[in-house]
C-alpha cells in the first residue's frame, strides 16, 4: 500500500502553501478558479481523500452518528435502520451500524467503541439482558444526544422514541376475547425489556376488565429465538385448561408457533386463535395469515433521525420531550377469525 497523500505533499507537488491547498479543496472564494481546478486535478490524480474527523475537530463535529441495535437479522431492525440512514445522509451525517448480538457485553463494547470515535450522537435499542447502563454515562457526562430506540430506558438527559405498548398489548388481547377466547396465554421476552413487560402489563389488564382470571400459567418468557419452540408447545400441553387464545410478542416466533401447532394436530383458529406483534413479512405468508399489530420501523427510523438532527441542528431539545410515542394498528387476519 503506497503512503497516504497529505496537504502537504499536495503544496510541495504544486509550489503552493498548505493553506492554500486546504482552502482550494473547500471552494474557498478566496482562492482563483484557476488553482482550485489545478489543486482539484492533482488531487484526485494522487487519490488523495480528505480526513473528515480532522476537518471537524475544530468544529468539536465529527458528522458522525452511532446506532447500537440488538440484531441486524430482524425485519424491524432493518427497516427502522434504513429510515435512520436516509434522514441522517441527506443531512450530511455519516452512520456507524453496530448490534449487540442481545448482548449486554457486547453492549458495552459497542458503546465504548462509538464514544471513542467522538460521534455526534448515539441511537440505542438495547440487548435482551441490558441490566446496567453505566456504559451509557460517558455520552451524559459528555452531553452527547442519546436517544433510546423501541427497547428503551429512561436516564438522565436522554430521550425515548416509543410506541405504547401497554395499550397496543390490551388491543391485541381484547381482540381474542372479543373472537370468544377465554382461556389466554401471553408468550414474550424478558420481562426486563419495556417492549415485552409494557404489552403483557397490556395483556393482564385486558384480562382483569373482561373479569377473566390470570395465574401464572397465562404468561410464558421465552427468548422467542425459533429454536426455542418446543418450549411454548409443551407449556399449551401441559395446561390443565385448554388454551384457546394465544397473543405472542414477535411475529416471527408467532408463525413458527402456527407451523408447530398445525402439525402437532391443532386447527387455526379453530381451536386455538393466535395474534402476533409487528406486522413482519412473515406474518402474511404464513397459513393461515397472522393477526398482528402494525408499527413501522422504517417510520421510526425517519422520526428519529429527523429528531436528532433536528437536535444538533439547535432547532428542538428532544431531551425537553422525553418520550416520543409513535402510533400502531392493529391488523386482524385469518388466524384469529370467527369460523
Amino acid at each position: 500500500m503506497g503512503k497516504k497523500i497529505t496537504i502537504y505533499d499536495l503544496a510541495k507537488i504544486l509550489k503552493v502553501s498548505p493553506g492554500t491547498v486546504s482552502r482550494s479543496l473547500n471552494d474557498h472564494p478566496s482562492i482563483s478558479q484557476k488553482t482550485k481546478a489545478r489543486v482539484v486535478a492533482k488531487a484526485n490524480e494522487l487519490g488523495y481523500k480528505t480526513n473528515k474527523f480532522a476537518a471537524n475537530l475544530s468544529k468539536q463535529k465529527t458528522n458522525t452518528i452511532g446506532v447500537i441495535v440488538p440484531r441486524l437479522n430482524s425485519n424491524f431492525m432493518s427497516t427502522m435502520l434504513a429510515g435512520i440512514e436516509k434522514v441522517v445522509n441527506e443531512a450530511g451525517y455519516n452512520l456507524i451500524i453496530s448490534q449487540s448480538l442481545e448482548s449486554m457485553e457486547k453492549e458495552k463494547l459497542n458503546a465504548k467503541t462509538l464514544f471513542n470515535n467522538s460521534v455526534d450522537a448515539l441511537l440505542v435499542s438495547l440487548a435482551y439482558d441490558t441490566s446496567s447502563y453505566d456504559h451509557f454515562t460517558p455520552f451524559i457526562h459528555h452531553e452527547i444526544p442519546l436517544l433510546f430506540l423501541d427497547r428503551v430506558h429512561n436516564l438522565p438527559n436522554s430521550a425515548t422514541l416509543i410506541i405504547d405498548n401497554k395499550l397496543a398489548g390490551y388491543e391485541a388481547t381484547e381482540h381474542l376475547i372479543d373472537q370468544g377466547c377465554k382461556n389466554l396465554l401471553y408468550v414474550g421476552g424478558s420481562q426486563r425489556r419495556n417492549v415485552y413487560s409494557d404489552r403483557f402489563k397490556g395483556f393482564k389488564n385486558a384480562l382483569a376488565n373482561y373479569n377473566l382470571e390470570f395465574d401464572e400459567s397465562n404468561i410464558l418468557e421465552s427468548d422467542l429465538n425459533p429454536t426455542s419452540i418446543g418450549e411454548a408447545i409443551n407449556h399449551i400441553k401441559r395446561s390443565t385448561k385448554q388454551i384457546d387464545g394465544i397473543f405472542v410478542a414477535n411475529d416471527t416466533f408467532a408463525a413458527h408457533l402456527i407451523k408447530n401447532l398445525i402439525r402437532e394436530g391443532h386447527k387455526i383458529p379453530e381451536d386455538i386463535k393466535i395474534i402476533g406483534f409487528n406486522n413482519d413479512p412473515v406474518s402474511e405468508l404464513v397459513t393461515p395469515s397472522l393477526s398482528t399489530i402494525d408499527y413501522s420501523g422504517y417510520e421510526m427510523g425517519i422520526l428519529a433521525g429527523q429528531s436528532v438532527i433536528s437536535h444538533l441542528n439547535g432547532n428542538i431539545n428532544f431531551k425537553s420531550a422525553n418520550t416520543i410515542t409513535l402510533r400502531h394498528q392493529l391488523i386482524i387476519r385469518e388466524s384469529t377469525q370467527k369460523q
